[in-house]
């Protein structure tokens, strides 16, 4: 081995002491719990979008999530816990990187560990950006998503190119929504909790929590990326809005109310099937 790999490897060996690092993990699982409690705030929005407040004046999304914490008694306090958690759990996944990269060396296994590397880089950002969201509204900054969402796909449309850009993006996003249905379905999300530490009684449980809760987030999803394909093929942004716009989409079609009560509650089993990973995590998606 030349000196040029072994230092790569070596740096690695280190970056990866601080990623497996019993503290780090514990943090992590803060991370876990906030992002739990933050799917179920979502949901709880969904439902009051559904039966009690008119449609647009509360955003269900991450953003409202947040605005609920920061609004309650000690709000600050607990975002700054929440954005560091978030932190410490993005962190933590980036380690799977960092497992796997040596994959990426080997013909045999550089498909495989390639895919790896790429979902974990991506668990990771969305970690860290909601980490970076949660400490926007911890300093009294705020941050509206669905209008910064708006704003950019309207800025990406006016450039050459743009509206396919955005019908990428949107296409990106629904499929990121049928990742989610189809890990629901399969039920593969259970490799990511330590089931040789969860009661027996506990497993059934657990797997339905989190396939209604992935269903739910993979139509949410779904429909987001509909809505931006819609968006740039008529060039009218006010159905861009992200996951609020989703929500509210769902809302809005016929027997509407009781498809997002369902989706509402989707949200919330996917928040209570966090909680559960929280309690027992299992980082390594090879098994």
């Amino acid at each position: 081995m030349n000196v040029v790999p072994q230092r790569v490897h070596d740096a690695v060996a280190r970056a990866r002491e601080v990623t497996d690092h019993p503290v780090l993990e514990h943090l992590a699982r803060v991370g876990l719990i906030a992002y739990g409690v933050l799917h179920v705030l979502i949901g709880w929005l969904a439902f009051r979008i559904a039966w009690f407040v008119q449609p647009s004046t509360e955003d269900a999304d991450q953003t409202g999530a947040l605005q609920a914490i920061s609004g309650s008694p000690g709000g600050r306090v607990l975002l700054w816990v929440i954005g560091l958690g978030l932190f410490a759990l993005s962190l933590w996944q980036a380690g799977e990187v960092l497992r796997w990269w040596t994959g990426l060396l080997h013909p045999s296994r550089r498909l495989r560990a390639a895919v790896v590397c790429t979902k974990c880089a991506a668990k990771a950002v969305v970690y860290a950006v909601l980490g970076v969201t949660a400490l926007f509204f911890a300093v009294g900054a705020g941050y509206q998503a669905d209008e910064r969402f708006q704003a950019m796909t309207d800025d990406a449309l006016e450039i050459p190119g743009g509206s396919a850009l955005v019908v990428a993006v949107g296409l990106g996003v629904a499929a990121v929504g049928l990742y989610f249905l189809v890990r629901g379905a399969t039920g593969k999300f259970m490799r990511d909790v330590d089931l040789d530490s969860v009661p027996d009684e506990w497993a059934v449980r657990i797997r339905r929590l989190g396939a209604f809760g992935y269903v739910a987030k993979g139509i949410a999803f779904t429909v987001s990326g509909g809505l931006l394909v819609f968006a740039a093929a008529t060039r009218d942004v006010s159905t861009a809005t992200g996951l609020d716009g989703a929500m509210n989409a769902i809302g809005g079609v016929p027997t509407g109310r009781w498809l997002l009560t369902a989706v509402a509650v989707g949200f919330a089993a996917f928040g209570l099937y966090a909680l559960v990973r929280a309690r027992y995590p299992d980082r390594d998606p090879a098994t």
